[in-house]
């Protein structure tokens, strides 16, 4: 098997267990953990590009005011995902956080059209309507907006319209957006080690390393992923997308055992047969043969 693949299926493999980690750091604030996952992976990024001597580079493309201004728009998406993340998942919501990562291709689709004017088929029209019926159907079953699921998936989604539009590579992006609210995460927790409430270095040991294996666990899928994208097409890349989620939500229902009847399946089953409907319909557009226009004198 293509390397490539193995790299990918790694990269979200890792995603998709990402919420026992954090379950470990139940204790700790959503603010904290976030604080602490930007600056630590900043921090090992930082190394990362220093230890391959990609420095030069780095500063030669980053430091531009229309680059910064866009990655500072990326930092801040990034930062309110991570946090609603980790703040679903340690008060409960993991299977709500697995929808949020289900609905998200089809989001960043309508987010296209939208915004970027890009047109869709008539068939991909279908997925989306069929998700937003299975979305309305879950808001009536749980009696309230799945507000932490839709947060992800719109956070995630312009995120990924920002990253769109944004010159640099995945290394160098993320390196400069968690360098961009890096100051603002350092002070933060500055503030909370000062006045006692901090997490670090008061917890035990286990939790200081954990904390600083959030760094770790950020940036080492993403390298995997950059490889793999480097190596397998793209539509491997959507088919393994939705391995975290899958994942995800396998935890949430059999390791923690939450809540999961007949009529929340009901709901996560009509947003299912919309990503079928999404992936069968890419596939299909993919295979048709390229219609060409004849020269004059064919």
């Amino acid at each position: 098997m293509n390397k490539g693949i193995w790299y990918g299926i790694a990269a979200y493999a890792m995603w998709g267990f990402f919420p026992i980690y954090w379950k470990l750091l139940h204790d700790v604030p959503a603010l904290q953990l976030l604080g602490h996952r930007i600056a630590w992976s900043f921090l090992l990024l930082l190394a990362f590009i220093l230890f391959t001597k990609q420095w030069n580079d780095f500063r030669a493309v980053a430091f531009d005011r229309k680059t910064l201004g866009i990655y500072a728009v990326a930092g801040v998406l990034l930062s309110i995902n991570w946090l609603i993340y980790v703040w679903g998942v340690n008060a409960g919501f993991i299977i709500e956080t697995s929808l949020g990562y289900f609905i998200n291709p089809l989001l960043s689709v309508l987010f296209g059209v939208i915004f970027l004017r890009e047109k869709l088929r008539p068939m991909q029209w279908l997925p989306v309507i069929v998700a937003t019926i299975g979305v309305t159907y879950l808001t009536i079953t749980y009696g309230r907006l799945p507000w932490i699921a839709l947060s992800l998936a719109v956070s995630f989604g312009l995120y990924g319209l920002v990253k769109k539009l944004s010159p640099l590579g995945s290394v160098f992006g993320l390196t400069l957006e968690t360098g961009i609210v890096f100051p603002a995460a350092l002070i933060y927790l500055m503030v909370v080690q000062g006045n006692g409430t901090g997490g670090f270095l008061h917890d035990g040991l286990t939790v200081d390393l954990l904390l600083i294996g959030g760094g770790v666990v950020t940036t080492i899928p993403l390298l995997m992923f950059a490889s793999a994208a480097k190596e397998i097409p793209l539509n491997m890349i959507g088919i393994l997308q939705y391995f975290a989620p899958t994942i995800q939500f396998l935890i949430g229902v059999f390791v923690y055992k939450e809540p999961f009847d007949t009529t929340r399946f009901i709901g996560f089953g009509i947003v299912w047969i919309a990503l079928i409907i999404f992936w069968v319909e890419n596939l299909t557009a993919k295979r048709a043969p390229i219609q060409t226009i004849p020269e004059l004198g064919e």
